[in-house]
């Protein structure tokens, strides 16, 4: 690969292009041109319309360290994962937790609510024993 030709991936990387159309255009492989990138840190999105997009940077929402993102990942939020549940313990009424179930009990009849399990039969673990091994005793 030449001068040349290196100048040009860079620059055709740099104004958004893709592999396979900088292969076509320079008359290369797509792998040189990709392993190209990948060792002189042109990899991922390179649209020259966002600027800095190879760091973000914000802070922890527990310690308050700055963080900085990788741009085709997942933004972070926390440092560590000892920050993550630090936070997420003292924070409880955050959780947006979606999987909250209503029930009626099968042996007491009462109205329940569980999280997480959507095929419960019992309000309780008293209720199921009770149910289990006590409810042919009263039906005798």
């Amino acid at each position: 690969m030449t001068n040349l030709q290196k100048k040009q991936i860079t620059d055709m990387r740099n104004d958004g292009q893709g592999y396979t159309t900088i292969a076509k255009t320079l008359g290369i492989t797509k792998d040189r041109v990709k392993a190209y990138c990948r060792i002189n840190n042109l990899t991922g999105f390179r649209a020259s319309n966002k600027p800095n997009i190879n760091i973000i940077q914000q802070f922890c929402m527990q310690c308050g360290k700055q963080l900085i993102h990788t741009p085709t990942k997942k933004k972070k939020k926390f440092c560590s994962d000892v920050c993550r549940n630090t936070w997420w313990n003292s924070h409880p009424t955050k959780i947006k937790r979606k999987a909250f179930y209503q029930f009626v009990c099968k042996h007491c009849n009462k109205y329940f609510e569980a999280y997480g399990n959507s095929e419960r039969l019992f309000c309780s673990h008293s209720c199921y024993i009770e149910n289990r091994f006590y409810a042919g005793d009263n039906n005798d």
